[in-house]
């Protein structure tokens, strides 16, 4: 119970910071947390798919 209360404020927190920041910056903030996951995302599927065709 005590981490789902530390979890909410946390959310909280981030949300809060959010919603006080400018739109622009909202927006290229968000862009480069896509384009770092999209990559992420690559890296692990090209990955996956060589250790698997190695066995």
């Amino acid at each position: 119970m005590l981490f789902l209360v530390a979890a909410l404020m946390l959310l909280g927190v981030v949300l809060g910071t959010v919603a006080h920041a400018p739109l622009g910056v909202t927006a290229v903030l968000a862009a480069v947390i896509a384009v770092w996951l999209g990559v992420f995302a690559i890296r692990e599927r090209h990955g996956r798919r060589r250790r698997t065709s190695a066995h």
